[in-house]
């Protein structure tokens, strides 16, 4: 994907965060980062159940991707499909001094 194509999703995606339906199939999650991928836009992280998974991360969450390290207490916003899977984090917010 060139990075025209990748700004454009990233401006179309962020137009449908805006919308009510979105919101409606949100939800947040705590959990530590494993490990970031600023290049493919990804985050791995490992949940307050142990379980470790890849998303990728769209919207306002991109601003976080630069900041972010191994080992960081992270809560996120999850966007999840009308199944309940996850699709993608949308915001990512670091967790001072808490452990989880």
């Amino acid at each position: 994907m060139s990075r025209k194509e990748v700004t454009s999703f990233v401006a179309l995606v962020s137009l449908f965060a805006a919308g009510a339906a979105l919101a409606d199939k949100t939800h947040m999650e705590k959990g530590t980062i494993v490990s970031v991928d600023a290049k493919a836009h990804t985050v791995t992280l490992k949940g307050m159940d142990g379980k470790t998974s890849t998303a990728p991360v769209e919207g306002a969450a991109m601003k976080s991707l630069g900041n972010l390290k191994a080992g960081d207490m992270v809560t996120v916003t999850c966007r999840d499909n009308d199944k309940g899977e996850h699709q993608a984090l949308t915001a990512i917010e670091v967790s001072k001094g808490t452990k989880y």
